[in-house]
């Protein structure tokens, strides 16, 4: 449940847990977590040996944090604990071998 300071509508705070999951492909759940006019936010679980479906094209910024596991893009290994900034313009398909939840910022 998502709760907003009664004081204020400068901040929004929501539990991801309790977010819906929504299947992206087999073995990679997203929850879409608060978007406002500036950015969206993401969580996304990967199971061991899963990759994304399709080339990701970014018109904009995107950024994303690995929480834990293992994300491969290309031949470079993030491992839990790496922050990736992807440029307007770029293009990426993530995998893991070991599985890895990701929480991620579109910037808009």
């Amino acid at each position: 449940m998502s709760e907003t300071d009664a004081a204020s509508t400068l901040m929004t705070a929501v539990c991801v847990d309790e977010v819906e999951p929504v299947e992206v492909t087999d073995g990679i759940v997203r929850r879409r977590l608060q978007q406002t006019e500036y950015a969206r936010a993401w969580l996304i679980d990967f199971a061991p040996g899963t990759e994304w479906p399709a080339v990701d094209e970014h018109a904009t910024e995107e950024r994303y944090y690995v929480l834990s596991g293992e994300v491969i893009e290309g031949t470079v290994r993030h491992p839990a604990g790496t922050y990736v900034v992807f440029a307007p313009g770029s293009t990426h398909r993530p995998r893991t071998e070991t599985g890895a939840r990701m929480l991620g910022i579109t910037i808009l």
